[in-house]
C-alpha cells in the first residue's frame, strides 16, 4: 500500500497526555480519574466490557464528549476541562489534532467517495481543492480503494465504507488517529480488510488509540493495552502483560469470556 507522511513529534515527550479525566452522565459516573500517556508513533488499545468507559475516553480526546474534569493534551494543545466554561475555540483546537473513525462509517450518502474524503480539508480547513484531490487519491490508494473514487457509499460493502472512513480521517492530516470499535458493525468476513489497513498505518508509525474487542489485533499491533472496568483503568502494560498474564481476576474473567465465549 502507498505510504503517507506521518506527523512527527518529539520522541522524549508523550504525544498524548491524559490526567484526572472524569465524566458523569446525570448520576452515572462513567469515568473516574483516568490517567495515561501515549508515546508518539505508538498504538494504545483500550479493552474492557461494555459500559466500562472506553468510548467516553476516546470521545473526550477530541471533545465529542466534554469531560467534567481532567486535562487532555495532544501535541501543543492542552485543555483543562475543570476550567469552565470550555470554549468552542478550545474544543475546535483539540478536535483538530485527531482524526476519528467510528463504529458506523457516517459517510455522506449524496457524495462520492472522493468527495467524502475531501470535504473536511476543503470546507473546514480551507485547503486548495486541487491539492486536496490529489492527496485524497493517494489516501484511497493507501486503503485499497483508488478505483472507487467516483462510487457512492451505497455501492460499497461495509468494509469498503469503513476504509473510506479511515481515508477521510487521515485527510485532515491529524497528529493522532482514534478508532472506536471500527469493526464491530461489520460482517466477520469483512473485519480483516479493515484491520489490515490499521496494521499498515501502525507499521508506518501513526500514533493510534483504538477501542476494540479484537484481541488478536491488540496482541499483534499494540504497544500498550489499557483494560478498563467501571470507569477506571484496572490494568495497563504490554500486550503480553495484560492479555497473556493479567494480574487481576477481573481482567482474567473478561479475557476468558472474550476468548472462550462457550466455555
Amino acid at each position: 500500500m502507498t505510504e503517507t507522511t506521518k506527523p512527527s513529534a518529539p520522541e522524549s515527550d508523550p504525544l498524548v497526555s491524559v490526567s484526572g479525566l472524569a465524566k458523569s452522565f446525570g448520576e452515572h459516573e462513567v469515568l473516574r480519574s483516568v490517567d495515561f500517556d501515549v508515546a508518539p508513533g505508538s498504538v494504545t488499545v483500550l479493552i474492557g466490557p461494555s459500559g466500562s468507559g472506553k468510548t467516553t475516553v476516546l470521545r473526550s480526546l477530541n471533545a465529542l464528549d466534554v469531560a467534567d474534569a481532567g486535562v487532555v493534551r495532544i501535541g501543543d494543545v492542552e485543555v483543562d476541562f475543570a476550567q469552565r466554561p470550555v470554549t468552542k475555540r478550545q474544543v475546535a483546537s483539540l478536535r483538530a489534532q485527531s482524526g476519528m473513525v467510528f463504529q458506523a462509517h457516517h459517510l455522506f450518502p449524496h457524495l462520492t467517495v472522493l468527495e467524502n474524503v475531501t470535504a473536511g480539508p476543503v470546507l473546514a480547513q480551507r485547503r486548495d481543492r486541487a491539492a486536496v484531490d490529489e492527496e485524497a487519491r493517494d489516501l484511497l490508494r493507501l486503503v485499497g480503494l483508488e478505483e472507487k473514487a467516483h462510487a457512492y457509499p451505497f455501492q460499497l460493502s461495509g468494509g469498503q465504507q469503513q476504509r473510506v472512513g479511515i481515508a477521510r480521517a487521515l485527510a485532515i492530516r491529524p497528529k493522532l488517529m482514534l478508532f472506536d470499535e471500527p469493526t464491530s458493525a461489520l460482517d466477520p468476513e469483512l473485519v480483516g480488510e479493515v484491520l489490515l489497513v490499521m496494521k499498515d498505518l501502525a507499521a508506518q508509525g501513526w500514533t493510534m488509540v483504538v477501542v476494540t474487542h479484537e484481541i488478536r489485533f491488540a496482541q499483534q499491533v499494540a504497544d500498550q493495552v489499557l483494560f478498563m472496568d467501571g470507569g477506571v483503568i484496572v490494568e495497563r502494560g504490554t500486550p503480553d502483560e495484560v492479555l497473556t498474564r493479567p494480574r487481576t481476576e477481573r481482567a482474567r474473567q473478561f479475557l476468558h469470556r472474550i476468548l472462550d465465549p462457550l466455555d
